[in-house]
């Protein structure tokens, strides 16, 4: 028969997991031993990345930025030999927030390389109803992938954020103040808004994550060791984090904004859905609606979209600016003694000039006057 952990110590490893601790740090604080928590965490996670594929569907989500945090697997890159396993060594997660609910809408744990970056975009495609705004950073693969599964019609941007390069680095080089311009952004399709053109979001959520999963810390030794293990703790955080994190500035959590549930999860609710929820079809690709663009626009016919008004046109085809002539110079006051005689007529000060005077021959010694 197999030892099953009673339900109390399962809600006290749990809670002690979507903290930030790490395996050894749980087991010293619950009394269990690592293994037993190395395979439960593992079994929370399956359980998670199902409940997720169920409730995140059907989204009607606008604006949407992306992003790519490090971690590593077992050892650093610079270590991996060719004895390793497969998924040994650096690994990102793709991550795709909804910027107005702040949803984890999909996520994907790979290498950072095209061969994750397409099933983590066909994901995120197949959980959307609207055609949304992307934004990301100026990774060359979104730019493929983007285009194979939204279409050249979708509004799509880039930010680049221009760190110091060069041989220069400081004591502090990692955390040195921005340069100006620190951040450009480049439109890639469509007609985004640049002002809603942002990875901030994103970024955040990428600082939440390292808070409170422990395998994501820097300069720690709570790493993941095996790569199924760090994909399952990964959909267990960002799970966690839709259903029972509340957001500061929203007041609700991401799931209760997006529409997805109507109260906050406590962990005995989220460990139930776990732990029962089965193996389900993954959500398909669904045709997308044009949203209603902001800016004034006229919709096509056939609703094939909108025929909208761009008022700042790209830097081609922005005429230069004409500058205006200079004014014509003001003639200086005329002195009160050039004024013109009394009972004359009346001129125009600007266009009068005093007539020329005959010289004069002046004498610095005078002639004595005659005797």
């Amino acid at each position: 028969m197999a030892n099953v952990l009673p339900r109390e110590r399962q809600l006290a490893v749990l809670a002690a997991l979507v903290d930030g601790n790490s395996e050894r740090a749980v087991s010293r604080m619950t009394d269990v031993s690592r293994a037993a928590i190395s395979r439960f965490g593992l079994a929370l996670g399956t359980g998670a990345q199902r409940l997720h594929d169920r409730l995140v569907r059907g989204l009607r989500c606008e604006l949407i930025q992306a992003d790519e945090v490090f971690s590593y697997v077992g050892k650093k890159q610079a270590r991996v030999t060719e004895k390793d396993a497969p998924g040994i060594g650096e690994t990102y997660s793709f991550t795709a927030l909804d910027t107005a609910s702040r949803l984890v809408i999909a996520w994907r744990v790979g290498k950072r390389d095209m061969e994750t970056c397409g099933p983590f975009i066909a994901d995120l495609r197949s959980r959307l109803l609207v055609m949304p705004q992307i934004t990301t950073d100026g990774f060359a693969p979104y730019i493929a992938t983007v285009a194979e599964h939204f279409g050249l019609s979708v509004d799509y941007m880039q930010t680049v954020k221009n760190y110091r390069t060069g041989s220069y680095r400081g004591p502090d080089h990692r955390y040195e103040p921005p340069r100006d311009p620190f951040i450009t952004k480049h439109t890639i399709y469509g007609a985004p808004d640049a002002k809603k053109a942002s990875t901030s979001y994103v970024e955040r959520l990428n600082g939440t994550t390292r808070h409170l999963l422990g395998r994501m810390r820097r300069l720690c030794y709570a790493f993941s060791k095996a790569p199924e293990h760090h994909r399952a703790a990964v959909a267990l955080h960002y799970t966690y984090f839709n259903l029972c994190w509340t957001v500061r500035t929203l007041r609700v959590t991401p799931a209760m904004e997006a529409g997805l549930t109507g109260h906050v999860w406590s962990l005995e609710e989220l460990l139930d859905a776990i732990m029962i929820e089965p193996a389900g079809e993954k959500p398909q690709p669904q045709p997308l609606e044009h949203r209603q663009p902001a800016a004034p626009a006229r919709p096509l016919p056939g609703g094939r979209g909108f025929l909208r008004l761009v008022t700042a046109p790209t830097p081609a085809l922005r005429r230069p600016t004409v500058q205006p002539d200079p004014p014509p110079p003001v003639a200086p006051v005329t002195p009160a003694h050039d004024a013109p005689p009394a009972g004359s007529v009346q001129l125009d000060l600007l266009s009068w000039r005093p007539k020329p005077r005959a010289p004069e021959q002046l004498s610095l010694f005078p002639e004595p006057p005659p005797e």
